[in-house]
């Protein structure tokens, strides 16, 4: 993991958000309960002005993450790794219902599979292709991709400096 410590109920779930001002990064912390909010995350991706776009950074424990991306108030893109994870969280399915994606049924949780738009931050350096391996790379925590996408997208040092400030 990215340095993070279970807090004292064994969770290591964080969601964060990372903007560009003029040619720069900054990444915050956001309220840990929007880790279980989809519609509170997206309202609160939309109070930062950013010119590429507000990116949000959700890890829920060792299982799965989520990065979505408002532009302006109604360009949304979202991402979630894996789609398996709708079965016990309602994060994640808020994800697929929000995707317009059926929740998996049994027998179609034997492969971790991602949802969403692939090419969400294609823009930034990016691909599909990569994005898409960092998701399925099953020996890698979600806070440890995420760690790996604010490197190649050029905001890691203000990404771990979040981290940090969690304690």
């Amino acid at each position: 993991m990215t340095g993070l410590e279970d807090d004292d109920d064994g969770s290591s779930d964080f969601a964060a958000v990372a903007y560009r001002e003029e040619d720069y990064w900054d990444v915050d912390l956001l309220p840990v309960a929007l880790t279980e909010d989809l519609k509170g995350l997206l309202h609160a991706l939309r109070q930062q002005p950013s010119i590429s776009g507000a990116i949000g950074l959700v890890a829920i424990g060792d299982d799965f993450f989520i990065v979505a991306r408002v532009y302006g108030r109604d360009d949304v893109s979202l991402f979630l790794s894996d789609v398996t994870a709708s079965v016990d969280w309602p994060v994640a399915r808020q994800v697929l219902e929000y995707l317009d994606i059926d929740v998996p049924e049994d027998e179609d949780l034997d492969q971790v599979l991602p949802a969403g738009d692939l090419s969400i931050l294609a823009d930034l350096g990016l691909d599909e292709m990569e994005l898409g391996a960092l998701a399925g790379d099953l020996d890698l925590y979600p806070d440890e991709v995420l760690a790996s996408i604010s490197e190649r997208l050029g905001f890691q040092q203000a990404f771990q400096r979040a981290l940090d400030a969690m304690g």
